[in-house]
């Protein structure tokens, strides 16, 4: 009997099966068991008997468990995750920083009307009625977006030779024409990140890693962080680091060349930021140490991590340490304690600071600061005389990145590993560039055809509107300085602005004998504007002539294509502003297949004007 019994229990074991992953699976799986194995015992094994509920919750209890695994398992991946806190706890691990709304930057040409004075025989604006306009300023375009200036503008300068660097030109003459008046002119950069400052009370109580919350959203820059003693604390990269460069003002005999100096100081006292991509709202963490500590070393004396002895006991068999003394080192920086914490930040940010040129007419805000012999009648009359306007549009105002960019940078840049080696260490680098520096909307790298070492980057902008414009060369510039630091010392990278290639979509149709012309082209429209869009296509991504085609023969009604045709479109047309690139279509198509010239991306500007369609 006892090997008969031993047989039966081994047949069972191995008719399990380990392979079922969801609800009918196990159903069916203990169904056919309890019917091999339990047939003289229970017959009914129906969804409404007994032994069939208990089949039904087991199977429930194993596909939840099932269920949770893959879903566990997925959340460990970035690429497969789908929880918001486990995405941008991927991202940060890969080492990219989550950064909100970049600002927009703008040159804005500011007026100042000043009386002229007769010097050397020559009429020139008189230097005592001509203030410095203090950075700060703050100017608003007409559809209410502000912007702040961002460094001094000092109309009093002169050069070597005593003449004021500011240009400036006639504006009122007295009857003899002699000029009793001039307009002076000075540029003055301006970002549509405002300044705003915070104050923070911290109680006296040790907090390793103490944290803090701005309130305002999309900060893009944190400018200080000074505590009620006068420490101030220093951004870094990770609290392991200890230093950082400060730029100071060059004093010594060459200051005409070179206006600062970079020096390299301790910072014992330094945070780190992260911003959070469900609020938008960023966070300081501080060091673990505590400033009463003295320590010099990597870990604290010994002696004093050891938990006090209490009571009367002259025996014990072994010391038992405090974990908390360990975290009081100043290795990771210092926390602060019983203070005030000061925090000055940029924020603000989007598309929709991008605007038009010649639509920053108003100063809000004026700050200035005129010598101390001027006059009140004349401080305001220079006040009530400044004007400003913007030559250009501002640029560089992109929304935060969606999940999706997210993802397909942070492979990249865990990969990279600081330093530029391949052409996705490169792109990955130039999507995570700080905030403040402005935002690039898509990158392509292509090698350079004269030099082997060299990589020719093509970016693009967006415009509040969403529509592609050339990137500004304030954009650039930041983008040189700060890939700089990471290319290979043989590597070359030259930035070139992308070239936008404006097409027009159109195409004939034939519906059935029932179908509503208008509204059926109508979902062939917007089934095709919603392929075209910009968000899907990068520089160098060509068209596809099949996917468009497939488009349009899957809308309900629609019976056959008779002719579709995608053409270029440049210049003006009518009341549209298109590309001043020209790109012959057919020339470039291949078995259905239109690629771009290199370094350009497509674009299908005005949807509602540029997809035609005609149903017969």
């Amino acid at each position: 009997m006892g090997t008969k019994k031993n047989q039966v229990q081994s047949v069972r074991k191995n008719q399990r099966s380990y392979l079922n992953k969801d609800f009918d699976a196990f159903r069916a799986e203990m169904v056919q068991y309890g019917q091999i194995y339990f047939s003289e015992k229970i017959n009914d094994f129906s969804a409404n008997g007994l032994a069939g509920m208990f089949i039904e919750m087991a199977a429930m209890v194993g596909d939840n468990l099932s269920f949770y695994l893959d879903h566990q398992f997925n959340e460990l991946d970035v690429f497969t995750a789908v929880e918001n806190k486990n995405i941008e706890r991927l991202v940060r691990s890969a080492g990219v920083k989550i950064r909100g709304a970049s600002p927009a930057t703008v040159n804005v040409d500011f007026y100042i009307e000043a009386q002229s004075v007769l010097k050397n025989n020559d009429y020139v604006p008189d230097i005592n009625s001509l203030p410095i306009i203090r950075a700060g300023t703050l100017l608003a375009a007409t559809s209410g977006v502000k912007f702040e200036l961002v460094d001094d503008l000092n109309f009093a300068e002169t050069n070597a030779v005593g003449k004021i660097t500011a240009s400036y030109v006639t504006m009122k003459t007295d009857s003899n024409g002699n000029p009793t008046s001039f307009s002076v002119k000075l540029t003055g950069f301006c970002s549509s990140g405002i300044i705003s400052s915070e104050k923070f009370t911290i109680p006296d109580k040790f907090t390793p890693f103490r944290t803090i919350k701005l309130s305002s959203t999309n900060v893009s820059e944190v400018i200080s962080v000074i505590d009620g003693d006068g420490n101030e604390y220093y951004e870094v990269e990770s609290l392991t680091q200890d230093t950082v460069y400060k730029r100071v003002v060059n004093a010594e005999y060459d200051s005409e060349l070179v206006s600062e100096n970079i020096e390299m100081i301790p910072a014992p006292y330094r945070f780190i930021t992260s911003t959070s991509r469900r609020t938008g709202s960023t966070t300081l963490r501080f060091g673990g140490g505590s400033a009463d500590s003295t320590d010099d070393d990597i870990m604290p004396d010994p002696s004093t991590v050891a938990l006090p002895l209490y009571g009367k006991r002259k025996t014990f068999s072994r010391f038992t340490l405090d974990p908390n003394k360990l975290l009081e080192t100043r290795t990771l920086g210092i926390s602060p304690r019983n203070t005030s914490i000061t925090v000055r930040y940029r924020s603000g940010g989007g598309l929709n600071h991008n605007v038009t040129e010649k639509s920053i007419t108003t100063v809000s805000v004026l700050l200035t600061k005129f010598g101390s012999s001027t006059s009140g009648s004349t401080i305001s009359a220079a006040r009530a005389s400044v004007e400003v306007s913007n030559p250009l549009a501002a640029q560089g105002g992109e929304a935060a990145p969606t999940i999706n960019e997210l993802r397909s940078t942070a492979l990249a840049f865990r990969n990279s590993q600081s330093r530029i080696v391949t052409r996705e260490d490169l792109v990955a680098r130039i999507y995570t560039m700080p905030t403040n520096f402005g935002r690039v909307y898509r990158v392509g790298v292509r090698d350079n055809p004269n030099n082997p070492l060299a990589a020719v980057v093509s970016i693009i902008s967006r415009d509040a509107k969403g529509q592609l414009v050339i990137s500004p060369d304030n954009l650039k510039e930041n983008l040189k300085t700060y890939l700089n630091q990471y290319r290979l010392i043989s590597d070359a990278v030259d930035i070139v602005d992308a070239r936008v290639l404006n097409v027009k979509i159109e195409f004939d149709v034939v519906l059935n004998a029932t179908a509503n012309k208008t509204l059926t082209l109508q979902k062939v429209n917007n089934a095709i504007s919603s392929y075209m869009k910009i968000e899907n296509f990068q520089i160098d991504q060509p068209i596809i002539e099949s996917d468009l085609i497939n488009l349009i023969l899957n809308t309900q009604s629609v019976v056959s294509l008779v002719r579709f045709k995608i053409s270029s479109l440049s210049g003006t047309i009518g009341t549209n502003e298109y590309s001043s690139e020209s790109f012959a279509v057919q020339a470039n198509t291949d078995r259905g297949i239109i690629v771009p010239t290199p370094g350009s991306i497509f674009e299908v500007k005005y949807p509602k004007d540029d997809i035609v369609g005609i149903a017969r």
